[in-house]
């Protein structure tokens, strides 16, 4: 987690090193710092400073400044900066699409303070006053700003779940416990989550609890009990941890992970047999009698149901499925067999093709697609049609020489603004697997992205839609998009829509992952990997799609590779 705190003030820095004017080769420095330290697969506390010098963008003066936040929590010169900028300016940086030069404006025009100021004056209609400011501007900063509010108290899964699971580990290895497990939405993969509910069992609980509140962790402590604490971790996110007995962990595990509604719902289903369900078990209410609660199956046997899913339990129809028997038997991570949009070192990836063979074999795939992006993602080293071609035949060459295992040639494609795309069809009917995505003008209308994407998909060429909303969770909204239509048009031509496991995408999001089920609609789920670690937000993908209701026989990548491609070739006949 240092490296994402390490990356936002990098980050932060550019922006006031932005409004001051400074260099811009010192700004792009900074910026591409925070790009790399945020995506190591290592955490910076354990890297020597000559080891960080290696990692590409970081020379001798940002590693010592890691460092010292490292050992320091905090770094001088990021304080030093910031009283050189009025007050308020960096907090105004937060909001989504306001640029470092357009806030220094509005807090010098117009003296703003805060987010607070800046609502006032776009919803008084006062920023068209200034330059470059039009309607549209005032109603994206309030957009952004609405953003903001939406996701205040709330963080992506994607910093939590690493930060859940460090706990999880240390608690395991330093106190006493039987049985650990996280619990609440995280447990349910929602994804945003306000805190991370965790339970213990545990004959010492004292014991258990003195370990937790003294976590290398903890920033604050908000509570310490017999039985419950609470903690505030240095990113600010409050953990709970609860410790039971061995015999009332089951209840507990689901007590503390459904969510309020499917839990009342349970409630309501005892009490109208005579029983009561709360953390500690299931009983009779009238003989008082324990009836389960040591293992968490215990609570749905005794109300005549299987087993439900964490992810499911949202009360969104999952107790009347389990009532019928008609629970959907949801994927799991050892169903994939590999991943359809990965990047190289041919576009913005980091690694070779070798280097991704390598890691893909490791995790037991037995393909992977290499989708580099087109021409016209000029920032992220799209490929020309005599480089995408060049690729495409050193793919071919390595295929003959590898054993069980495949490459897809392939290209994450752009949707141009007007509907069309990045390469003629003589150039995609050359690949395996085409993913076709929006990059730019995510602010145009409803109509102008739907019809973007529709005609995409209207391609014969055209294999995937890939993180088909755009959104990043905390950063940018999805764009507008009739998704009913675009489902639609997916189930009409056999495209299918991915599911982004890149954790501050998960894109298709659970809703419209189980209407795209509803529609007959295939899905694919990919991780959209830069770095080979990052193979490994495959879990995020996963968590997402048993959300929505996925089951191995509705997601393209679950097939093996000559059914694959069989599958794929059907649409573009």
């Amino acid at each position: 987690m240092r490296n994402q705190e390490i990356a936002k003030i990098f980050n932060e820095i550019a922006d006031i090193l932005d409004i001051k004017g400074d260099n811009p080769f010192r700004i792009r420095a900074y910026r591409r710092a925070a790009q790399n330290i945020d995506g190591l697969a290592k955490d910076v506390a354990e890297i020597s400073v000559e080891d960080l010098r290696k990692v590409p963008g970081i020379g001798a003066d940002l590693a010592e400044k890691i460092q010292e936040y490292v050992k320091t929590g905090g770094l001088r010169f990021y304080d030093e900066l910031k009283n050189e900028v009025p007050s308020g300016l960096v907090d105004l940086l937060s909001v989504p699409g306001l640029g470092p030069k357009t806030a220094k404006m509005l807090v010098e025009k117009l003296h703003i303070k805060d987010i607070n100021d800046l609502e006032k004056h776009a919803k008084d209609g006062t920023l068209k006053a200034l330059p470059g400011i039009k309607a549209k501007t005032e109603e994206n900063i309030l957009k952004g700003i609405a953003m903001i509010r939406k996701h205040t108290g709330r963080f992506p899964i994607g910093r939590v779940l690493p930060v859940a699971e460090e706990i999880m580990e240390t608690l395991g290895e330093k106190s006493f416990v039987n049985k650990l497990s996280i619990a609440g939405s995280l447990r349910r993969w929602k994804d945003t989550i306000k805190d991370i509910d965790t339970l213990a069992a545990s004959k010492d609980p004292r014991k258990v609890m003195d370990v937790f509140v003294h976590l290398p962790q903890v920033k604050e402590v908000l509570m310490k009990g017999p039985t419950k604490s609470s903690i505030i971790t240095s990113e600010g996110i409050q953990v709970d941890l609860r410790v039971v007995s061995e015999d009332s962990f089951g209840a507990a595990r689901a007590y503390f992970t459904g969510s309020k509604q499917h839990n009342i719902r349970l409630r309501e289903m005892a009490v109208k047999r005579g029983l009561k369900i709360n953390e500690y078990g299931i009983f009779d209410v009238k003989t008082e009698k324990k009836l389960g609660g040591k293992h968490e199956g215990d609570i749905y046997n005794i109300l005549d149901m299987p087993f439900i899913e964490p992810e499911l339990r949202e009360d969104a129809g999952e107790l009347e499925a389990a009532l019928k028997g008609t629970l959907p038997s949801l994927i799991k991570r050892e169903d994939i067999k590999g991943d359809l949009h990965v990047h190289s070192t041919y576009s913005d990836g980091s690694h070779d093709l070798q280097e991704l063979i390598d890691a893909a074999k490791a995790r037991g795939y037995t393909y992977i697609a290499i989708t580099d992006h087109s021409k016209g993602l000029g920032i992220a080293r799209g490929m020309s049609i005599d480089k995408v071609l060049e690729q495409n035949k050193k793919i071919k060459a390595l295929n003959k020489k590898l054993k069980g295992f495949y490459l897809l040639s392939g290209t994450e494609m752009d949707i141009r603004s007007d509907g069309s795309l990045d390469y003629p069809d003589e150039v995609l009917k050359r690949f395996d697997i085409v993913v076709a995505s929006i990059h730019s003008g995510f602010r145009q209308s409803r109509e102008q992205i739907t019809k973007r994407l529709v005609s995409a998909m209207h391609n014969r060429y055209v294999s995937i839609i890939a993180h088909p909303t755009g959104r990043i969770i905390g950063e940018r909204e999805a764009y507008e998009v009739d998704m009913d239509a675009v489902l639609k048009a997916a189930a009409e031509t056999g495209t299918a829509m991915e599911i982004n496991a890149y954790p501050f995408r998960l894109d298709l999001n659970d809703i419209y992952i189980r209407k795209a089920k509803e529609m007959g609609v295939p899905v694919v789920i990919n991780t959209d990997a830069h770095k080979t670690f990052q193979f490994e937000y495959m879990a995020y993908g996963i968590g997402t799609a048993r959300r929505g209701w996925i089951e191995k026989k509705d997601v393209l990548n679950t097939l093996g590779y000559k059914a694959l491609m069989k599958r794929l070739k059907s649409k573009s006949r």
